[in-house]
């Protein structure tokens, strides 16, 4: 008999526990291989079902008037971030983060609404907000439609069926499935700015933003802004440029290339003879004060001030510098006023034909959206 035979005989058999270890292994191993494998078909999804919009797209216009604006007597425009129907002032986004004064990190929880009946209430409110100050114009960011994060509500009904407006939509959000946060995942989403005008729209166009070309993209929104012609009774034209730059860009450096395109697409326009304003969420503080407003809260990495080298001759910034509260509050806390960190980084830019009469951020409380609308009165000269 062979060493080798000898050895099989002496083996003994395994034990009950020894074969459970072993099937445990073999178990864990295959499960730890079907998440690698789950995790690699994901990241191949998100990769393969991201594009870009193509630059110049010409936007349908909606319910279109045939009333010409008059370059006689006060004209208003209302710009504001509807927060997709999510931000009841209980609401916190898990992408936003802050530091209160006594230096605890702070960091919002919810990836979707709270319900879809909040998303309702929220955009009935705010839609509300505009129909009650009856604005010429309103320029309407984070318009949801067919979205996870707010339960599939058609919020761009309740803006276009506004009585008397013609409207365009700019998509500029449309995400693969995002798994994250894990307990509330954000989902597949799509979004735009809506541009509304009591007057006759000639053509409106979408323009591409630059944006970062890190795995960020993948979760990121699809920057661009729009540029609305409106005739005016004396021949020329009013050009309305609605916009939402980006936010969670650390170093400014993604926002300062959408503010210099920004910056030579209003020369542009203004060279053609147009009177023009570009209104939107800037994410960049606008009056020049980071710490204007109470708050228990430190100055979030996120905000920082529009560069003035930014703002091309013949035009300047308008934001409400009086206002007692911002235009945005941070979401990473529940809204408490004096206590939750507030900027102004909603407002316009306009060019010198104008003459602006006002601007008011409009104190809602912060009832339906992280954003306070601003309400801008201005005459042609």
């Amino acid at each position: 008999m062979t060493a080798e035979s000898r050895e099989q005989k002496t083996r003994k058999p395994p034990t009950k526990v020894q074969k459970a270890v072993r099937i445990t292994a073999i178990t864990a191993g295959g499960l730890v291989g079907l998440f690698i494998l789950t995790v690699v078909i994901y990241l191949l999804y998100v990769i393969c079902d991201y594009h870009r919009l193509d630059d110049n797209l010409t936007l349908e216009i909606n319910n279109n008037v045939e009333e010409i604006i008059s370059v006689g007597g006060e004209h208003t425009v209302i710009t504001y971030n509807v927060g997709f129907g999510a931000y009841s002032p209980e609401y916190t986004f898990f992408m936003d983060t802050g530091t209160m004064k006594d230096g605890t990190p702070t960091q919002g929880k919810y990836g979707t609404a709270i319900s879809k009946a909040d998303v309702e209430k929220n955009i009935k409110g705010s839609s509300g907000v505009i129909k009650t100050h009856n604005p010429d114009f309103a320029i309407i960011q984070e318009v949801d439609y067919d979205s996870t994060r707010s339960y599939k509500v058609d919020q761009r009904v309740a803006f276009a069926s506004l009585d008397g407006y013609a409207s365009t939509l700019a998509i500029n959000y449309h995400s693969s499935y995002l798994f994250y946060p894990f307990n509330d995942p954000h989902g597949k989403n799509n979004a735009g700015i809506m541009t509304l005008s009591k007057y006759k729209i000639a053509d409106s166009t979408r323009y591409a933003f630059p944006i970062a070309d890190d795995f960020s993209k993948f979760t990121d929104l699809d920057r661009c802004f729009a540029i609305t012609r409106v005739p005016t009774d004396n021949g020329k034209v009013l050009s309305v440029i609605s916009l939402h730059m980006s936010a969670y860009d650390e170093g400014g450096v993604i926002r300062k290339q959408q503010a210099e395109l920004l910056k030579n697409v209003l020369a542009s326009e203004y060279q053609k003879g147009y009177y023009v304003i570009a209104g939107g969420d800037f994410n960049q503080d606008l009056i020049g004060n980071l710490s204007k407003f109470p708050s228990n809260q430190q100055v979030p990495g996120w905000v920082s001030t529009y560069d003035q080298k930014d703002i091309p001759e013949h035009f300047s910034i308008v934001a409400d510098n009086n206002s007692t509260v911002g235009s945005c509050r941070g979401a990473d806390v529940v809204w408490e006023r004096d206590k939750n960190y507030t900027c102004v980084i909603d407002g316009f830019i306009v060019s010198d034909n104008l003459d602006v009469v006002s601007v008011q951020i409009i104190d809602t409380d912060f009832a339906y959206s992280d954003h306070n609308p601003v309400k801008l009165t201005f005459k042609f000269k």
